[in-house]
């Protein structure tokens, strides 16, 4: 779409790093050292620059289960600071489940880093190994760009993914507010919004979305769906004259009713046509009951 939208409420740059000083983060990295010890788990804190807010209680207690019999079988992340205590790069759930399993001390990487590094270091590390949703993952890559500096180029190689990967995850960012927050809660597929992403016209957008959730619509249907109103569009756009009110209104309700698309065309001199769309014999039957109870889809 020609504009970036602006992001659901909450899931900006704030929700994914929290209200952190970003000053130093275009500073001049220093070199990135690193060796491997034990470490009071007493004097780790958490990580700032966290992407992840939010863990499963479940899937830390399996974890926690995990390390009481196993224990860590990969070391967390940490960088030493000014004050002696050691701040988390990567692995807090790792850090998490080891304070439920009752841990004192943790193997971990020390690492020398400098605010850049470390937001760089938190969301590659996050985007690679959590299960982020594709606005988290959109949204990470758009922080790595823009703060961190970061070509498509250099990101496509931190993160190991194509440009055409990245690119297509950035163009999630232009969707309005509404399927932004369909996509974060699963109520559409990355795919599907991808294919709305070339509806530019607000109400057929939002039509489409709510075709998509109302009525369970498979990628393949979205896809054709989208298809049609293109050539509606197109088509509307070359027909003269343009429909009076009371006809455009009636065609809005009726799609809304429907829950399909409509078109109505209508001449000069009064003369016109009502078009309804469905896409299966499903879809057909149950715009005919829609339409009137009491008609009963002729036998197949």
């Amino acid at each position: 779409m020609a504009s970036k939208k602006p992001l659901i409420p909450g899931r900006g740059l704030d929700a994914i790093l929290g209200n952190i000083d970003l000053e130093s983060i275009n500073g001049n990295p220093s070199d990135v050292t690193a060796a491997i010890s034990m470490v009071p788990l007493s004097d780790i804190e958490t990580n700032p620059f966290q992407p992840r807010k939010e863990f499963d209680d479940t899937s830390l207690e399996e974890l926690a289960q995990s390390i009481r019999e196993q224990g860590i079988i990969t070391p967390i992340t940490v960088r030493r600071m000014p004050d002696g205590k050691y701040q988390l790069i990567a692995g807090e759930r790792r850090y998490r489940a080891s304070q439920l399993a009752g841990l004192t001390e943790l193997p971990a990487y020390i690492r020398v880093a400098t605010d850049g590094q470390m937001m760089e270091m938190a969301l590659v590390e996050n985007i690679q190994r959590e299960n982020l949703n594709a606005m988290e993952i959109a949204l990470s890559y758009n922080a790595l760009i823009e703060e961190c500096q970061l070509t498509h180029e250099q990101l496509s190689q931190r993160v190991g993914k194509d440009r055409s990967t990245i690119t297509n995850y950035l163009r999630l960012l232009n969707l309005p507010a509404e399927t932004q927050l369909a996509l974060s809660s699963g109520q559409i597929s990355m795919a599907h919004a991808r294919a709305l992403i070339n509806v530019e016209d607000p109400e057929r957008h939002l039509a489409i979305l709510h075709d998509i959730v109302n009525r369970h619509l498979s990628v393949h249907q979205t896809e054709q769906l989208v298809k049609t109103n293109k050539q509606s569009a197109k088509q509307s756009f070359s027909s003269k004259p343009e429909l009076p009110n009371t006809h455009s209104a009636a065609q809005s309700q009726l799609r809304q009713t429907l829950q399909s698309d409509v078109e109505i065309k209508r001449s000069r001199r009064g003369k016109g046509t009502l078009t309804i769309h469905f896409n299966n014999d499903e879809d057909f039957d149950r715009i005919m009951k829609l339409l009137d109870p009491h008609v009963c889809p002729a036998e197949r």
